[in-house]
């Protein structure tokens, strides 16, 4: 009986699944991990940009917006729960010294780095760094420093 086979002829090919498969499906389930963290991160940094703008165009002068944003910047990314290993705030606010009446903008730019070495994988370490821009426009009847 040639073509019968017995359960002793599989014994090896378990084992031989078990050793290609396991660190497969593994290094997929750290590269899943790696992208949900950066996915955190992007939502966190925009949400960050958003806040700080907006916070930014409620101040009455420059120097107080940019205060305002780094403040708002922060607070928003560590109430969010990502870790940024470097945090980056860029405020552009000069526009809060037009008069009342004349039309102004905030921009800011948040520029936070994830950190991915510490997820312990083969192939993914160092770190990305993810960057928003939001602007957001000032109240043309607020009362302002240049008023």
């Amino acid at each position: 009986m040639r073509g019968r086979r017995t359960l002793r002829d599989d014994h090896g090919s378990v084992a031989l699944s078990t050793a290609i498969f396991w660190p497969a499906g593994l290094a997929l389930l750290g590269l899943l991990i790696a992208c949900g963290r950066i996915g955190l991160a992007e939502g966190a940094t925009d949400a960050a940009a958003r806040d700080a703008a907006r916070t930014a165009s409620l101040s009455m002068d420059p120097a107080s917006g940019e205060a305002d944003a780094l403040r708002a910047a922060r607070d928003s990314l560590s109430s969010s729960g990502v870790h940024c290993a470097d945090v980056d705030v860029t405020v552009a606010a000069g526009e809060l010294a037009a008069p009342v009446g004349q039309s102004a903008r905030v921009t800011v730019t948040v520029s936070c780095t994830a950190p991915l070495s510490d997820l312990l994988l083969p192939g993914v370490s160092g770190s990305k760094t993810l960057s928003s821009t939001k602007t957001s426009v000032v109240d043309t009847w607020a009362s302002r420093s240049g008023s």
